[in-house]
């Protein structure tokens, strides 16, 4: 068994406010649980309005097939136009 984490931190330049923040991370969250199977949350600054950190997890049989799915949520992740990626940190746990 093999559990990768994928930690993003990302900034969202056009929030103003914590509900058009929410816009942007909500279908981010949604999208990568429903696509690629994965568990996911907002981990980090919840009272900022431009910045967020998201926390995903995968376990899969094999590293190659832990790695397949976290290089898809990346690359989801930097799909979205309205967003910056800060930094994406990758952690392999036991």
């Amino acid at each position: 068994m093999h559990v990768l984490a994928l930690e993003v931190e990302i900034h969202i330049p056009e929030a103003r406010s914590l509900k058009d923040r929410r816009q942007v991370v909500r279908p981010l969250i949604d999208g990568a649980r429903r696509r690629f199977g994965v568990s996911a949350a907002e981990i980090g600054g919840q009272d900022t309005w431009q910045r967020a950190g998201l926390g995903f997890a995968v376990v899969a049989s094999t590293a190659h097939g832990a790695i397949e799915v976290l290089d898809a949520v990346e690359r989801f992740i930097w799909s979205h136009p309205e967003l910056e990626v800060l930094s994406a940190e990758r952690t392999w746990l036991e």
